[in-house]
């Protein structure tokens, strides 16, 4: 599982949203945040399709939480972030096929679909205030 800059800048966003309860505007994020604003525009709407951020329109817009920080977490964001399920490697969803179609004796996929449960069961339980507490 590869985090990109839309991850990171996704939490780091989320983070400074949620510490303030007025709508925060593109323009102060990425300033704070060294961050391209069209980028990081881009996150902010990729988070607010999926339910994550309210955006307000106006000279008073911006973004706020839609849900609560304790019930958010870094899974669902990492996931909206990247617009992918967050996998070990390609093979390590029980849905997915072998790249190499070798399923019958793939001898690693056992152990992958372990891993992948554990950093699955990780990932869901962080939640935005528990990094904004620590």
């Amino acid at each position: 599982m590869l985090l990109t800059k839309a991850s990171e800048y996704a939490l780091l966003s989320l983070i400074m949203i949620s510490e303030k309860d007025t709508p925060q505007d593109v323009d102060t994020l990425s300033t704070k945040l060294g961050i391209s604003k069209s980028f990081l525009a881009k996150i902010l709407q990729s988070l607010a399709k999926e339910d994550i951020l309210k955006s307000f329109k106006g000279t008073k817009g911006g973004f706020m939480l839609k849900v609560s920080s304790d019930t958010l977490s870094l899974k669902t964001i990492i996931e909206a972030a990247e617009k992918k399920p967050t996998k070990v490697f390609e093979c390590s969803l029980p849905e997915s096929k072998c790249p190499s179609g070798k399923e019958d004796f793939c001898k690693i996929l056992p152990t992958l679909l372990k891993l992948q449960m554990k950093i699955d069961l990780f990932l869901d339980r962080i939640t935005l205030k528990d990094i904004t507490e620590n």
